[in-house]
């Protein structure tokens, strides 16, 4: 799959001398949802920023479907739509008149249909001609989305677009995400919910003090990375594991009454397998047993955690 988007090398520096971004390399497949994740201050922000053409770099380039977003800006920069954390417009504006304003700003014909169409999905129809000093909170959440969807962009940034929003807004926004996914737009998605990523991305890519460490197909992440725990609850409890399932590398836990066996998924029914028949020549004998696998936040916090 061809990159809609291109970065390299891209370092950004600002005026107090702190190192926001640090020679950051990354293509962005056509058509993927990429899930950007980070702990606060990791440069998720400034790397958006930057390709969105809102930040300078300090060094480096960023293409967006070929077009250079310094040199060529204006066409790069139509290509994008940005969901901000913050909302910036005029408070006593109307919803249509600021959908509309931000659709002329990219040179857009005036087209009332798809305005009108946006506004519906995100449940904002009724509150068209309300000023948006009016608006809840999340109405003025939803009004974020649909200026950033008013001008038709082949890509879409999603800068934690549901923090500290209602389920329902949660809800709406992901069923437009999967629509717009549908018809083709490209979608980067920053968040602090690690289960949207879970759910919606087709590739992570996890940055820490300003540098990518990791870029992997979710599906790809969760194999290698998704460890598996079986718990095994014995019929006894044990006070030690006995020598002979060192290999296992099993861990006792509830005061001896259960084992863990940590594994792979990769030969997992193998090692099960041999290692119930290991237990009952033992003369252990298990009650029940129940697996648990590793989810992406569980993987997150492992990649991210700071070295003591």
């Amino acid at each position: 799959m061809s990159a809609i988007i291109r970065v390299s090398n891209l370092s950004k520096t600002y005026g107090s001398g702190f190192q926001a971004l640090k020679r950051v390399n990354l293509d962005i497949r056509r058509g993927e949802v990429f899930a950007l994740l980070g702990p606060n201050g990791a440069g998720k922000t400034t790397l958006i920023g930057i390709i969105c053409g809102i930040v300078n770099a300090t060094e480096g380039r960023v293409t967006i479907d070929g077009h250079d977003n310094v040199t060529d800006y204006r066409a790069a920069r139509a290509l994008v739509g940005l969901v901000p954390q913050e909302l910036t417009t005029d408070a006593f504006e109307s919803v249509w008149g600021t959908v509309s304003f931000s659709r002329g700003l990219f040179g857009k014909r005036p087209n009332p249909a798809h305005l009108e169409r946006v506004l519906k999905d995100l449940s904002l129809w009724e509150k068209k001609d309300d000023k948006i000093i009016t608006l809840s909170g999340g109405m003025k959440r939803r009004l974020l989305i649909a200026k950033a969807l008013s001008h038709e962009p082949q890509i879409l940034f999603l800068d934690e677009p549901t923090a500290g929003v209602d389920v329902n807004l949660r809800r709406d926004m992901w069923r437009l995400v999967c629509r717009l996914r549908e018809s083709g737009v490209t979608i980067i998605l920053t968040t602090h919910y690690i289960d949207e990523a879970e759910e919606m991305a087709d590739r992570i890519g996890v940055i820490r003090r300003g540098e990518i460490i990791l870029v992997e197909d979710k599906v790809e992440l969760m194999r290698k990375l998704g460890q598996k725990q079986l718990t095994l609850h014995l019929q006894q409890p044990l006070v030690e594991v006995p020598a002979r399932l060192a290999a296992y590398r099993l861990a006792l836990a509830d005061g001896g009454n259960d084992l863990v066996y940590t594994y792979d998924t990769d030969g997992a029914r193998g090692g099960i397998a041999s290692l119930l028949q290991d237990l009952d020549d033992a003369g252990i004998r298990v009650r029940d047993l129940k697996t648990d696998q590793k989810s992406l936040e569980d993987i997150f916090v492992g990649l991210v955690r700071e070295e003591a």
